[in-house]
């Protein structure tokens, strides 16, 4: 008994090792394909219409709402994430959205910004409570920051 309790963690270290061998292999064979430099240029341009959209409508919950920083980003958030899944569906993966049930999509696109959100709050109560950045910049940065998360999981899992 105590040694199929002792290989246990050691195959599940295997297959992280595994799976993270997986993913780069995946994503370096992704970056030799010219249709996903075109893909993730999209995704930038609407990324950066939805960061404009994020900002304004937190500084506008902060400023003239009066919400808490927390409170305004996921406010944004749900503002933002609704204007990106339509154009990410509609341009930026229009090929492979196609292919897919909106619904089914909408949510995977839910759940890979939800983990972007939570990379986003932890970085801007870090930016707002220990380094005492402007609620504003600190949300620039952080939404910044999330935006890897973000192309990662919609490329490789929401429109795959």
């Amino acid at each position: 008994m105590a040694s199929s309790g002792a290989s246990a963690p050691a195959t599940s270290v295997r297959r992280s090792a595994a799976w993270t061998r997986a993913l780069i292999r995946r994503v370096h064979l992704g970056t030799r394909r010219p249709d996903n430099w075109v893909k993730l240029f999209h995704f930038c341009v609407i990324g950066g219409v939805g960061y404009v959209v994020n900002l304004t409508v937190f500084a506008v919950l902060i400023h003239a709402f009066t919400f808490h920083h927390i409170a305004a980003a996921i406010g944004a958030f749900f503002v933002a994430v609704s204007n990106n899944f339509v154009w990410n569906r509609t341009w930026t993966f229009r090929d492979s959205a196609a292919d897919g049930h909106t619904g089914f999509q909408a949510a995977r696109f839910l759940a890979v910004s939800i983990v972007g959100l939570c990379v986003n709050v932890v970085a801007l109560a870090l930016f707002v409570g220990k380094l005492r950045l402007p609620e504003l910049p600190a949300q620039a940065l952080a939404v910044a920051i999330a935006m890897p998360v973000n192309f990662a999981g919609n490329k490789l899992w929401t429109f795959a």
